[in-house]
């Protein structure tokens, strides 16, 4: 019995709580300032991205995200004594919505390769780069909200069983006691399934985790693979 407590305890973000859990386990807060960064970065990186690229005006997604940002963390600072789980609805909004704009943007890009609407090539690199950059950032978002149920549910001690299999997660003697992947965990597992094409040491487990690394890698199979090759090809 003493073994299988310890192997639990490897296995998730904080002990599960029981019956008589304390007060405190329900009542953590998600540590947003690391994920928020990312997403200022990807803003960055959208904004910087050729005209010809952007979903609409290309100052409208920055906007927009800027907006939902500004309200979450508002809304957080008013809340200091709990984190509320319709919190999570606006982070995922901030995430999908700056999905949906690069994938429109890897769109874009590929249309304009096949059709010469770029005809230079440091555009395009540039371009290739900034919506691989962005991909990176959006699926460790996607990778930190998915894992036992997201960030919310690690911090509470309700979390449910782990989407992906850190090497740390393997034995207490690699991490002590306690262990819990934070949000630049997930960004080099985006990171590094984003240049492998595959997972390297950080094992998808359940459906939705491999759907998202397979998507990941799709994306980056289009923007290095065809896209950064052409540029490269044609750069002037």
């Amino acid at each position: 019995m003493a073994c299988g407590g310890t192997v639990g305890v490897a296995m998730t973000d904080a002990p599960s709580p029981g019956p008589a859990s304390p007060p405190a386990a329900r009542t953590g807060r998600v540590r947003h300032w690391s994920a928020t960064l990312a997403v200022l970065i990807a803003l960055g990186l959208y904004l910087a991205l050729p005209h010809q690229l952007a979903l609409g005006p290309k100052w409208l997604v920055p906007a927009i995200e800027g907006t939902l940002v500004v309200l979450l963390n508002l809304i957080r600072t008013y809340r200091r004594t709990s984190e509320e789980t319709d919190l999570r609805l606006i982070v995922i909004a901030v995430i999908a919505l700056l999905n949906v704009a690069n994938m429109v943007s890897i769109g874009l890009l590929v249309d304009d390769l096949l059709y010469g609407g770029i005809t230079k090539g440091r555009p395009l690199l540039y371009g290739a780069v900034s919506v691989w950059l962005t991909n990176i950032i959006v699926y460790a978002l996607w990778f930190w909200q998915l894992d036992r149920g997201g960030p919310l549910a690690r911090v509470q001690g309700h979390e449910r069983n782990p989407d992906f299999l850190f090497p740390q997660m393997g034995s207490l003697a690699k991490a002590s006691a306690g262990w819990a992947p934070g949000f630049f965990d997930y960004f080099y597992v985006s990171l590094t399934n984003a240049a492998a094409f595959s997972p390297t040491d950080t094992m998808p487990l359940t459906r939705a985790a491999k759907a998202l690394m397979s998507a990941e890698s799709l994306v980056s199979i289009v923007t290095i693979g065809i896209v950064a090759a052409r540029a490269v090809n044609i750069l002037t």
